[in-house]
């Protein structure tokens, strides 16, 4: 069942949301789990030990409350463990930009704590999967008729002054489509948090390899579903947005509503993430993980309205934030082809599950508004 892996895991950030997902699954499959979490205030709320996720896996796993910023957690953690599969983060894009500091501590210093500590000694440990990001490409790839597959840098804020928020072609200024993103396509990140997901990832494809360990890395695209943290205003936002209809506020959507994003659903995540884990084809490959499909933000919101029942206004601002991308969408042919990876919900259909549990929940307080006014006070929102 296991291939030639062991039966001990490591989750670090395994109380997250994707981590607490990835662990009961593999309980549910024999594997002995065992997860490093901080139990973030931001992700689990003011009393952590009550949160959702948290209880959710308590039974389920050796637990060790610890921060993958310490060496003694990591030493701890790292004890027995076959497989570590690396989700502790910080993550958010707009965050990254003011929280600078943080971002590269946790998630390039976390990791490179991690390899030191595997290069000293690597014990049992035979492969490390780590979270790597969509993030990490900045705008997807795109074709423009004369100049061919080219890549977009940030966008020009005199073009979103006047209302003008598409790409344009970096050699002629023309205009480009956006084709779907392959695991080779250019990478650039247009935030801290998209440059301290790449490191990881190369730090982990690079430095493994030379120890005798196989690595693998995925490239999440925009994950939800049930347990994404309703209170958390800076990331996920099927989430933000639900919290406010929830709230009865309107939904205020940045710049012209048309970008779009690949959301994939947290059970696709899963099983695509345990094929890395189990399956020997997935060693030293970098994945997609995504829908393979882009939807529209404005799109989204209107499936939320709906699902929900609500009389909500949705208001299409103008307003934009600096580091954000426009379009991004996977290529998913390489983890189809490798691993036999196929996603089986539908946007309209993760949606409608994601809303039928967030009607089980108590409603969160929106602080939304709190979150554009520190991005408005540090000129990141426009």
């Amino acid at each position: 069942m296991h291939s030639c892996l062991s039966k001990n895991i490591l989750i670090t950030g395994g109380a997250g949301f994707i981590g607490s997902n990835l662990a009961i699954k593999l309980y549910e499959k024999g594997y002995n789990v065992t997860v490093l979490d901080n139990l973030s205030e931001q992700i689990h709320g003011k009393d952590p030990l009550k949160s959702e996720l948290y209880c959710s896996i308590k039974d389920k796993t050796k637990f060790i409350n610890g921060s993958v910023t310490s060496r003694e957690d990591w030493i701890k953690a790292l004890e027995g463990q076959d497989v570590i599969v690396h989700l502790a983060a910080e993550t958010g894009t707009g965050q990254s930009m003011y929280e600078i500091s943080k971002y590269t501590s946790v998630n390039i210093g976390g990791t490179a704590l991690m390899l030191d500590l595997l290069v000293k000694n690597k014990g049992s440990v035979k492969k490390v999967v780590v979270a790597s990001s969509r993030a990490i490409y900045g705008e997807g790839k795109y074709k423009c008729n004369s100049c061919g597959v080219v890549y977009p840098s940030s966008r020009n804020v005199e073009n979103m002054e006047l209302k003008d928020y598409e790409c344009k072609c970096p050699i002629c200024n023309g205009s480009v489509a956006v084709v779907a993103t392959t695991e080779d396509s250019q990478v650039h990140p247009t935030s801290v948090y998209g440059i301290t997901k790449q490191v990881q990832e190369q730090m982990v494809m690079m430095v493994c390899p030379t120890i005798g360990v196989a690595p693998v890395a995925f490239r999440y695209q925009n994950v939800y579903g049930p347990g994404q943290s309703l209170s958390n205003p800076y990331t996920g936002i099927l989430s933000i947005f639900s919290t406010r209809i929830k709230n009865g506020n309107d939904i205020v959507i940045f710049e012209d509503g048309k970008e779009s994003r690949d959301f994939v659903y947290i059970s696709d995540v899963v099983e695509g993430t345990i094929m890395g884990i189990e399956q020997s084809a997935a060693d030293n490959n970098v994945f997609n993980i995504g829908l393979g499909v882009p939807v529209d933000v404005l799109n989204i919101a209107n499936m939320l309205k709906e699902n929900y029942s609500s009389t909500i206004k949705i208001n299409v601002s103008g307003n934009y934030r600096l580091g954000d991308i426009r379009h991004n969408f996977a290529d998913i042919t390489k983890i189809k082809k490798l691993l036999k990876f196929a996603p089986k919900v539908s946007s309209a259909e993760g949606i409608k599950l994601f809303c039928q549990w967030v009607n089980t929940q108590s409603v969160q307080e929106d602080r939304y508004d709190t979150s554009v006014k520190e991005m408005s006070n540090r000129g990141l929102y426009k």
